[in-house]
């Protein structure tokens, strides 16, 4: 690990929902909160190697927020000091997502940092279809110095909730079959707006909360409900596994404070 500390970290944001117009629901700006992960982050002396933003950049139809959505990843990494890596989902526009850092050319890439290979899936469609399935297994072939973390927005089960109990990644079996037994030390994806841990395998996914709106596990069986909570996650990679810990953006008052030394090494 490139870490004297012995972990790598890396914090996973997902469904931004941005508008180019008004509010979403009369209430969510996902710009100005990608600016406030950047200020968490700084104030909780969070050092991370990277940012992975697991899709749905823009809320559906709402393609001319791309240019603000790219100003909003530059200054985010300009405050963390850590690139900040995107990919599409399926509210995402491939074409006007075009002018987004590192989507020039290819919506799915491989990305190197400290040590680590980060490889970036493209499920705008709601799958990953068999040529990138291919080009993945491709990129997989030999392992990396660090292990790949594998970001994309569906992930490959479905959530608990009913009504979203089928709306993950449509070819999950076929991606599977590709990344087990390779060198993967994670998957990282968003899509439900709600976290979510799961171990298949042998390989962990960690489904990120939203920072747009969350996902409540008590609406009727039937029900979709969006409630104005925005989060993400740190996700720690250890020499012996990962941890991932949800993070709100909402700080209410402490019902206690006390201090306690932090050795150096232990900052994340």
């Amino acid at each position: 690990m490139s870490r004297a500390s012995g972990r790598l970290t890396v914090l996973h944001v997902s469904d931004v929902h941005a508008t180019d117009h008004g509010l979403l629901y009369d209430a969510v700006d996902g710009l100005e909160r990608l600016q406030a992960v950047g200020e968490y982050a700084r104030r909780a002396r969070i050092t991370p190697e990277a940012v992975i933003v697991t899709g749905d950049l823009i809320q559906r139809g709402n393609s001319a927020a791309y240019g603000a959505v790219r100003d909003a990843l530059a200054d985010l990494e300009q405050t963390v000091q850590a690139p900040v890596l995107t990919v599409l989902g399926n509210h995402d526009e491939p074409d006007a997502a075009r002018i987004l850092r590192g989507h020039e050319k290819s919506h799915h890439r491989t990305v190197l940092v400290a040590g680590l290979r980060i490889i970036l899936l493209d499920t705008s469609s709601g799958a990953l279809g068999r040529a990138q399935r291919e080009w993945l297994a491709g990129e997989l072939a030999e392992p990396h110095r660090d292990g790949t973390v594998i970001a994309l927005h569906h992930p490959p089960l479905g959530s608990p909730l009913p009504t979203l109990a089928k709306a993950g990644l449509r070819d999950a079996d076929e991606f599977l079959d590709v990344i087990e037994g390779s060198d993967t030390r994670a998957i990282l994806a968003g899509h439900f707006h709600h976290p979510l841990a799961a171990h298949l395998r042998g390989i962990p996914v960690t489904v990120g909360p939203s920072l747009a709106y969350h996902q409540v596990m008590d609406a009727r069986p039937d029900l979709i409900s969006g409630h104005d909570r925005a989060m993400f996650s740190i996700v720690h990679l250890l020499s012996e596994g990962m941890t991932t810990t949800s993070v709100s953006l909402e700080s209410p008052s402490p019902l206690f404070s006390s201090s306690v030394p932090v050795p150096a090494h232990q900052n994340s």
